[in-house]
């Protein structure tokens, strides 16, 4: 989810761009943040919310590979950060990668990025604790530094993922600043260190975040001298901010009465929408708690819901009108099947399979067994009107099924830090997203990923997952180099999955990008690395 500059300008789609606005020298912006992270260390499982990444991660934190545009497709591009595009071979079954790093690359304090860099990242995440994933690096066997520009990395095994290492969720931090020491502590509210074009000047807590440019850095440096990250986590305030030009820009989850707002602006505005993203809407049920702990509870709560006519109601007008048949977003459908298709909302199936499975209503016409109701908490993020809407169909289109659910919101901070990591939930209402173009459903589906004592509390399969015979499949996933094999493992891993059921695709989140006419340069959405991808080129419009 880290993102350093490009070694090469990305197309942007037709329709998904304001063109390239000239733009002045110097001057500042005010950007609206619906979330506040809560941290800032991307190793760890308390930076689990996406702003953080758009915010700073994506403007300080140097990457190998980065994704951009060439024509319909999001590829990953080396960065230049590196010297030249890092070489794989495989030999008796072992993988190694080498990385040769760009000369001119320094940190902020003038330190060159150097192997050491690479390698003290990759072994805090292969070892370190509360560790957001360690998805690929868990293979790393060895990493030798032969020089300052060269870094080795060898693998037990193949992995056909090897791109996102260095890059994705992390990127590169720097050893000389942080090693020795506790990582955590140094980074979670905000760090002076940036390998990319801007720098954190401060964080607010419950205010802002700000920005100011690296003058360190080795690429293009921004045209803009602050960029101000104002948190705005009321939609129609966000909305009422934005046409009353307190803020610049907008990057508002679709809500409802989304579009009405927009066109409420006139030509105030200008708009990008992205329908091809990396992020997936789902129902999360925890399958080590009541009473989603049954597979014919969950078979049945899959076909108690219209997942069709909460999309449509949600994302319609944006283009959005079918659920999601798969855990595997748009950015990496060509890996996914349809197979949840199956479950569509069903009355009568789900009086067979309650039935079937010993569950009889009780006098409120609540499913109950063992003296035991079915009734159960949802929880997702407060104040966010899309999330509120989707509870309450839920909770109507549930209760006519024969369950009871109960709405308790929370901040995104709590639900990611705290609330998911623990297991501390019964139902969820969250977005997956996917950081790069390449499956990676074993850091939310495998059982390595179930955070534990053993692995440090680390990894993000926080429903508790553990489907017999997933684990094998997804590992050919992710570390199968031959693509047919790949994909047949994808697709086998997509059946299992809606067999087992053991959570509930919504749909496909669209994303929206609002920018005021004072905002000029090259802009448009990156479904990968977020709306501020191309921050540094943003500026006060001529």
């Amino acid at each position: 989810m880290a993102t350093g500059c490009t070694s090469g300008t990305p197309a942007l789609a037709p329709g998904n761009s304001t063109g390239n606005v000239p733009v002045k020298q110097g001057g500042s912006l005010v950007i609206g943040a619906e979330q506040e992270p809560d941290c800032a260390d991307w190793l760890s499982t308390c930076a689990g919310s996406i702003w953080g990444t758009y915010l700073m991660q994506t403007q300080t934190i140097p990457q190998v590979f980065t994704v951009v545009r060439q024509d319909d497709d999001w590829v990953p591009v080396t960065s230049d950060l590196m010297a030249s595009t890092p070489t794989t071979e495989v030999v008796d079954g072992r993988q190694t990668i080498t990385y040769r790093l760009n000369p001119a690359a320094v940190w902020s304090d003038g330190q060159a990025i150097t192997s050491a860099d690479l390698r003290y990242t990759a072994l805090q995440i292969r070892d370190g604790k509360d560790i957001f994933t360690r998805t690929g690096y868990d293979l790393i066997d060895s990493i030798t530094t032969p020089d300052a520009r060269t870094a080795i990395v060898t693998l037990e095994s193949p992995y056909a993922n090897w791109r996102q290492l260095f890059g994705a969720e992390y990127g590169v931090l720097p050893a000389h600043l942080l090693e020795g020491k506790d990582r955590n502590a140094l980074m979670k509210n905000g760090y002076t260190f940036s390998g990319g074009p801007w720098k954190i000047a401060s964080w607010i807590r419950g205010t802002s975040v700000t920005l100011v440019p690296n003058d360190r850095y080795w690429g293009a440096k921004p045209h803009l001298n602050k960029v101000t990250f104002q948190f705005t986590t009321d939609t129609a305030a966000e909305f009422q901010a934005f046409a009353g030009g307190q803020l610049d820009a907008l990057y508002p989850t679709p809500q409802l009465d989304v579009l009405a707002q927009i066109n409420s602006l006139g030509g105030s505005a200008n708009m990008q929408v992205e329908t091809r993203t990396g992020n997936l809407q789902a129902l999360w049920m925890n399958n080590a708690a009541f009473p989603f702990d049954s597979k014919a509870v969950r078979e049945a709560v899959a076909y108690s819901v219209d997942r069709g006519a909460i999309v449509r109601k949600l994302f319609g007008s944006l283009g959005v009108t079918a659920p999601a048949q798969s855990f595997l977003s748009p950015l990496v459908s060509a890996f996914a099947t349809e197979d949840f298709a199956t479950y569509r909302r069903d009355p009568a199936k789900v009086e067979q399979i309650m039935t079937a499975a010993g569950w009889a209503r009780n006098g409120d016409g609540i499913w109950a067994k063992d003296g035991r109701a079915a009734q159960f908490t949802i929880v997702s993020l407060a104040g966010n009107q899309s999330r509120e809407l989707t509870e309450q169909i839920l909770q109507s289109q549930l209760r006519q099924a024969g369950f009871k659910m109960t709405i308790k919101n929370t901040s995104a901070a709590n639900l990611f830090g705290k609330v998911a990591p623990t297991g501390d939930f019964q139902l969820g209402l969250w977005t997956l997203t996917d950081s790069f173009p390449d499956p990676t459903l074993d850091a939310s589906f495998g059982s390595a990923a179930i955070p534990s004592e053993a692995n440090g509390n680390s990894g993000i399969n926080f429903i508790r997952a553990n489907v017999p015979g997933l684990d094998s499949l997804l590992g050919r996933v992710s570390t199968d180099v031959d693509q047919t094999s790949r994909l047949e493992a994808s697709h086998r891993t997509e059946k299992l999955l809606a067999d087992a059921v053991p959570s509930l695709p919504l749909g496909a989140v669209p994303n929206i990008l609002l920018t005021g006419k004072r905002v000029g340069g090259p802009i448009g959405i990156n479904p990968v690395r977020g709306p501020f991808w191309n921050l540094a080129e943003w500026g006060l419009a001529k």
